[in-house]
């Protein structure tokens, strides 16, 4: 019941986190230059006053900016995120189709950097001044400090390009039309290299985190107590200094949640990810605000509720937080 509370309490702290959201987009978009009237005039070869008078008006962006505000505030409480005139489609249809590829990038990539992080984390931090500490801050001081699009390249050519063993690009091989296990094979493959250059940089940073988190936690006194107590040292590591360990690894993943989102804007367009980093750019060059504005509410919503997965996660670890 404690647990619901803490839940219910952290989604009420939602609503004026995603309000405040929509309000800075909204405004920001529009103190950019150019309009979609426009860009579509500019398209057609035709900008006379009247045709451009007509595209304002079929878009409301003739009516002023507070009331332009209003009904989007109105529309985005009804679920409503507009219609997109460059796909003509609606932007709720158009973001659900590239959500999930974004969603399952994300999600393995961030498995995958904090359960590794984690793990090099805490071998190097049991054998301070090791040389496996000492391999393993290296490679991720090394992760850290390469760029996420090189990487990208660089596992392109070695093993699309030169091994021959990964795809290149995409989701899904085209053409192929796979079904059952052999759809989910096929995507786990073009999965492969998108998951691990967006992964990287993160992981190397959990691996710091956790280090120094074990090795400040390896000096406390009631680790000093238990090996007093004659208790075997993988006793100590997993009974004791895993669980206070994890804390700031588990604050740091909320955080770096939020910034998964912007670097798979990178990897998708690297990759030719079909997900909404692309989807975001298209957007961008075509000046198609109702679709852009959809993005970034719902990606705010994403990361909203990667948060509280964290929050509730921080308060298992730590029941204090709860209370």
């Amino acid at each position: 019941m404690r647990r619901l509370a803490f839940a219910g309490r952290r989604l009420a702290l939602a609503v004026p986190v995603l309000f405040g959201v929509a309000v800075l987009n909204f405004f920001l978009i529009h103190l950019a230059p150019g309009d979609p009237a426009s860009v579509m005039a500019g398209e057609g070869g035709s900008a006379t006053p009247e045709y451009m008078d007509m595209l304002r008006h079929k878009f409301g962006l003739d009516q002023s900016l507070p009331l332009q505000f209003w009904h989007y505030i109105v529309n985005i409480v009804q679920l409503d995120l507009g219609y997109s005139f460059r796909n003509d489609e609606t932007v709720l249809s158009l973001i659900l189709d590239r959500l999930w590829p974004t969603l399952l990038l994300m999600v393995t990539a961030f498995i995958l950097s904090v359960v590794c992080g984690t793990l090099l984390g805490l071998l190097a931090g049991t054998r301070r001044n090791s040389p496996r500490d000492g391999i393993i801050s290296v490679l991720a001081l090394l992760a850290s400090a390469t760029p996420t699009f090189w990487l990208g390249l660089m596992l392109i050519v070695l093993f699309s390009i030169r091994l021959g063993w990964l795809p290149t690009s995409g989701l899904e091989t085209i053409g192929a039309f796979n079904e059952g296990w052999a759809y989910v094979v096929d995507v786990a493959r073009h999965l492969i290299l998108p998951a691990l250059s967006l992964a990287m940089f993160y992981l190397a940073l959990y691996v710091r985190v956790m280090r120094a988190s074990v090795v400040e936690q390896t000096r406390q006194d009631y680790v000093t107590t238990a090996r007093a107590k004659g208790q075997s040292e993988r006793g100590i590591v997993f009974g004791h200094i895993l669980r206070n360990a994890l804390l700031p690894v588990v604050t740091m993943a909320g955080v770096q949640a939020g910034n998964l989102i912007g670097g798979s804007v990178i990897v998708e367009a690297v990759f030719g990810w079909p997900g909404i980093g692309t989807l975001a750019f298209s957007a961008l060059q075509g000046r198609d605000l109702n679709l852009l504005l959809g993005i970034f509410i719902v990606s705010a919503c994403v990361v909203v509720v990667l948060n509280l997965m964290v929050d509730l996660a921080y308060g298992i670890l730590d029941p204090r937080v709860e209370l």
